[in-house]
């Protein structure tokens, strides 16, 4: 027998000198990163692709051999490049992978914070580091959507969660509740597709975006409260 081996035909001496080990929890804590990296990683990578090529250029091949993983590790992380594409869209939407709602998120509530032009102008801060974030693949989005339908139900589905949480953030900036003229006439006019029409095709930089964005919710607010 190995030196200082316990003899599994004496239960007494086992039990007593494993009593007092303290299990070994760094390999699961370990490999616990590892796979958060990981999936970083490959949704890093799919957030660059989508961006650059679109939906149609872009493989899960393309995407492991970007992260520098396996393609089988891609799927074992997504199963579709649908779902990858999604998961793309919900992290560049908050700027994180963290399980926290943009409405529960510090940005947000500062739209309750000052007068009514401070937080116009944090309202106009939030839209532009949203839609700087997500235009690449929110356009992958939409071109996905127009093939698959599952892609096009998640698209109408964003373009609701847009409207209520135009709703919810406006009403922080009034100070009220707003009607439903001054939500759908933010919710549409500061859509994506205006934002890539003066950025991209217009010219405008973000400074000027934003400055657009922050006088255009106070203009749309009818009231004349602080």
């Amino acid at each position: 027998m190995a030196t200082g081996a316990p003899s599994r035909s004496d239960p007494g001496r086992f039990v007593s000198e494993d009593a007092g080990r303290t299990p070994r929890r760094y390999s699961s804590s370990r490999r616990e990163q590892q796979a958060a990296e990981t999936r970083a990683a490959v949704l890093a990578a799919a957030v660059e692709l989508f961006g650059e090529r679109g939906w149609a250029g872009t493989g899960m091949r393309d995407v492991a051999r970007s992260a520098g993983v396996a393609v089988e590790t891609v799927y074992a992380n997504f199963r579709s490049k649908g779902d990858l594409l999604i998961a793309a869209v919900d992290v560049m939407v908050v700027g994180d992978d963290e399980p926290v709602a943009l409405a529960d998120r510090p940005e947000f509530a500062a739209l309750a914070v000052g007068d009514r032009a401070h937080r116009a102008a944090a309202a106009a801060r939030l839209l532009v580091g949203i839609q700087s974030r997500t235009a690449g693949v929110h356009q992958a989005l939409r071109e996905a959507a127009a093939s698959d339908a599952t892609l096009a139900a998640r698209l109408r589905d964003d373009e609701e969660n847009r409207r209520s949480s135009v709703e919810q953030g406006l009403a922080l900036v009034a100070g009220r509740p707003v009607t439903d003229r001054e939500r759908d006439g933010l919710w549409a006019v500061l859509s994506m597709e205006v934002y890539r029409l003066l950025t991209d095709l217009a010219g405008w930089t973000s400074a000027q975006y934003e400055a657009w964005v922050a006088d255009l919710v106070l203009r749309q607010l009818d009231d004349t409260a602080p």
